[in-house]
């Protein structure tokens, strides 16, 4: 059997080295690293790309740029940053940064897999680039306008990813998640998923803050379907699937109060949540199309949101 070396990249050193030991069971491998760093660093990007053994790279996101020394937003550690709750300094720290790390970073990723001679390169892109376009379930192949910079910086990844594989051969694959859960999830961060939340808020009795009416639908996708996504997007030896971005998702929708309301089931408790405002900028409704990554990387996401809830 073929084997791989896994370079991953992700400012968490913990989950990075989680994903890889997933990965290296799954692909029984005998290799595989995993270095803290980030993406606007073109010395780190240089080396990992340089240590990916068999030229096969798994690039995975990175969430916030580093504090700067004397950034007027910055605070005394980056741990007491991430937990402040002063949230709209919070958001526009990361606001500003995102594209440094999301757009930039992946521009010095791929400039580096290009001179390191990488064979192929699977990054993580995001249901946000299809922004205000109404249609359902999400195809591939029709976005709307973004509605965040987080959304911007995400469509100019795959921009990117477009022209380099056209223009220098490189083998590039985008997977854009919808909506990712699973066990040991962090509740807390500017990038903090609502089922952890819930969960945690729950479980303190406190009554769980849903935005909007909670008829909003979204397509909640356990973490083990996507890491199935990333492995066949590595292996595959389709030619036809290479260059292309793919949904990763079930496929499911499930809006936000009957998610509220299954989680509450599984813990035995009864807390009404606290409705508030619609967020600008929030989706209404996100539902994805499977069918291409179903044909073209074989993906067949195994867990359902009722089973990934009782894991």
């Amino acid at each position: 059997m073929q084997q791989y070396k896994l370079t991953v990249k992700n400012d968490s050193i913990t989950e990075a080295r989680r994903y890889l030991s997933n990965a290296r069971e799954i692909l029984r491998t005998k290799a595989g690293n995993g270095v803290p760093g980030y993406y606007n660093d073109k010395k780190y990007v240089k080396m990992a790309c340089n240590t990916a053994w068999s030229g096969v790279l798994v690039a995975m996101d990175a969430l916030v740029a580093p504090l700067k020394k004397n950034s007027r937003k910055s605070v005394d550690t980056y741990k007491e940053f991430l937990s402040t709750k002063n949230r709209k300094v919070l958001n526009d720290f990361v606001s500003a940064y995102n594209y440094l790390i999301n757009a930039d970073g992946f521009l010095n990723m791929l400039l580096a897999a290009h001179d390191a001679g990488v064979t192929r390169t699977v990054y993580a892109s995001s249901s946000s680039v299809y922004g205000d376009h109404p249609e359902l379930p999400k195809q591939e192949g029709r976005t709307g306008n973004p509605l965040s910079p987080y959304a911007v910086s995400k469509k100019t990844n795959e921009l990117y990813a477009s022209v380099f594989g056209n223009s220098f051969g490189m083998e590039i694959i985008g997977l854009r998640y919808f909506n990712i859960f699973g066990p040991r999830q962090d509740p807390g961060g500017p990038y903090a998923a609502v089922i952890p939340a819930f969960i945690r808020d729950l479980k303190n009795g406190a009554a769980p803050a849903i935005y909007g009416d909670g008829s909003q639908t979204r397509d909640f996708t356990f973490v083990e379907n996507a890491v199935q996504a990333n492995i066949k997007a590595l292996l595959t030896e389709n030619p036809e699937s290479l260059n292309q971005v793919y949904n990763v998702a079930c496929g499911e929708p499930c809006s936000v109060l009957e998610l509220y309301n299954s989680i509450a089931l599984l813990l035995g408790v009864e807390v009404k949540p606290q409705l508030y405002p619609s967020r600008k900028g929030d989706i209404l409704h996100s539902t994805a199309d499977i069918s291409k990554a179903r044909a073209y990387l074989n993906y067949n996401p195994l867990i359902t949101l009722k089973e990934g809830l009782r894991r």
